[in-house]
């Protein structure tokens, strides 16, 4: 997800425990949990995704 997101101009801004802080310019911050090699949930990945406004 963070790749996906890294893809589409969002940037790491801090890490805060086990979640990811992405922010791009003019759009709020997306936090993204990251847990090893472990999927992230049908419905979080949807969440994120429509957070950051990408389209997929």
């Amino acid at each position: 997800m963070v790749r996906l997101l890294r893809e589409n101009g969002w940037a790491v801004d801090r890490i805060s425990g086990s979640h990811h802080i992405m922010v791009k310019v003019g759009k709020r911050a997306v936090p993204v949990p990251v847990h090893g090699k472990k999927d992230l949930p049908r419905g979080l990945v949807a969440a994120i995704l429509r957070q950051a406004e990408i389209k997929r």
